[in-house]
């Protein structure tokens, strides 16, 4: 049977892109072999970029096993010293060689297998830069009160500077064609990277699409490593940026 097409229904022709997966890594000796493996196992990655944070915790003992393994695909940067996400995340994006990157943590917080989800409005060509968000009725286990608290507050803090109706600015999985950050100027170091990027991204004119993802986030002791203390610094990074070029 022949395709129907229908007047006023405009189809859409996906684009074949290559990807980047950026992982900013620091202190996860139990973690990144098997976040890297969730990420090969997908299948969508043309090049995987570890970018090794100073961790002294066993994890580059980890890393020197996986680069004798001799991937074809996967590069490790080191940083001598930790400097933060925002550092790591900056030696990725410069050293990524496919047309979009996508970030991903090297914890079990965010799954692999929504790549195909957020890929999908960059392969149409009705966005430029995909954000997963934690609050669109994805499947989530329960996160702290006041995580939810402080992440629901500086998002609407970015929609009122910004002009924006994000539902998750300080998700990590942020999608995005590369030349979008290969004309940002970028300082965060740390966990400011987020309102930082956003902030940069929204100011260009360029408007963010949202897709639900799933969210298994994980406990202080199990290594989670933002702390209250940041979330001051994303308030004073968000209203910065919209005064400041």
């Amino acid at each position: 049977m022949e395709a129907q097409h229908y007047p006023g229904v405009i189809h859409l022709k996906k684009r074949s892109l290559t990807t980047t997966v950026v992982i900013p890594c620091y202190n996860e000796v139990t973690t990144i072999a098997e976040v890297l493996q969730r990420v090969e196992d997908v299948g969508i990655a043309n090049e995987i970029l570890i970018v090794d944070d100073g961790s002294t915790d066993g994890t580059r003992a980890v890393l020197a096993s996986i680069e004798a393994e001799e991937h074809d695909h996967v590069r490790i940067l080191y940083h001598e010293h930790n400097q933060g996400k925002g550092a790591a995340l900056r030696t990725g994006f410069a050293a990524a060689n496919s047309d979009v990157i996508i970030i991903q943590d090297a914890d079990f917080e965010y799954d692999p297998r929504e790549y195909a989800t957020l890929l999908k409005p960059l392969e149409e060509g009705i966005a430029k830069v995909v954000y997963g968000s934690r609050f669109l009725g994805g499947p989530r286990k329960a996160m702290n009160f006041w995580n939810m608290v402080a992440n629901r507050s500086l998002t609407l803090v970015t929609n009122v500077l910004y002009n924006a109706i994000l539902s998750d600015m300080e998700t990590c999985y942020k999608v995005f064609f590369r030349e979008v950050a290969q004309d940002m100027v970028l300082h965060a170091r740390g966990f400011e990277f987020e309102p930082e990027f956003t902030a940069k991204v929204l100011k260009q004119g360029i408007r963010i699409y949202e897709v639900p993802i799933s969210y298994n986030g994980r406990e202080w002791e199990e290594g989670k490593k933002i702390k209250w203390t940041d979330a001051p610094i994303a308030l004073w990074t968000l209203v910065k940026y919209r005064f400041v070029d």
